[in-house]
């Protein structure tokens, strides 16, 4: 089953985008993108909702061999 989880690898604030990128199957950069595009879209809305899915989403666990 497939989850959404914050990026360990493609981050660069908090690792929404790159989770989403992954989730998606797209590149991180396009992710990124539209989440800087929505800012005119949605105004002030698009970094609060960036936040709450900052603070929602969950980060990847952690894979490293034992």
């Amino acid at each position: 089953m497939k989850r959404l989880y914050r990026s360990r690898d493609n981050r660069w604030l908090g690792g929404v985008a790159g989770g989403m990128a992954e989730y998606f199957n797209v590149d991180p950069t396009v992710m990124r993108l539209a989440w800087g595009l929505s800012i005119f879209v949605f105004g002030p809305f698009s970094p609060i909702a960036y936040l709450a899915a900052w603070m929602i989403i969950p980060p990847a666990p952690d894979v490293r061999p034992n």
